[in-house]
């Protein structure tokens, strides 16, 4: 798959970093509508250790946060929202289908599907080899 953003053209969108930045590449990106991102899970990452031990697992919660990093990318690169910060809003209709292991490769696509103002809406779906692992509706405030 292509690299449209490395994670270094990532942290001059967004301002996460290590250890939280928790997406690797763009692939693909329509500023403001839709993005495909790119997570490989190695497995030194930094909640394999704890999460679990003996079987290690991705949480449910850090792909969700994948997603909305991911669709922080798509909306932070328009010109009018140049340096600021998108912030969790919601998560509506969550479903986890899919355990990601170490190893597996992430891809994440986010659809932007609404927005008014500086308040978003991002449909969201990450899968493993075609196989859904997470979907979801993300809300986003931008700030």
């Amino acid at each position: 798959m292509a690299v449209l953003m490395t994670q270094e053209q990532i942290k001059e969108v967004i301002p996460h970093r290590d250890p939280f930045l928790l997406i690797d590449e763009i692939n693909e990106m329509e500023v403001g509508k839709r993005v495909v991102a790119t997570k490989y899970m190695k497995e030194d990452e930094f909640w394999f250790k704890g999460h679990f031990p003996d079987y290690p697992v991705v949480p449910g919660v850090l792909m969700l946060e994948m997603c909305a990093q991911a669709g922080a990318v798509a909306m932070l690169s328009m010109p009018e929202n140049k340096g600021k910060i998108g912030f969790f809003g919601g998560v509506k209709e969550a479903k986890f289908r899919r355990q990601v292991l170490p190893g597996d490769t992430l891809k994440i696509e986010v659809e932007i599907i609404k927005v008014k103002g500086p308040v978003g809406v991002g449909k969201a779906i990450a899968t493993v080899d075609g196989e859904k692992a997470v979907a979801a509706e993300i809300s986003f405030a931008i700030k």
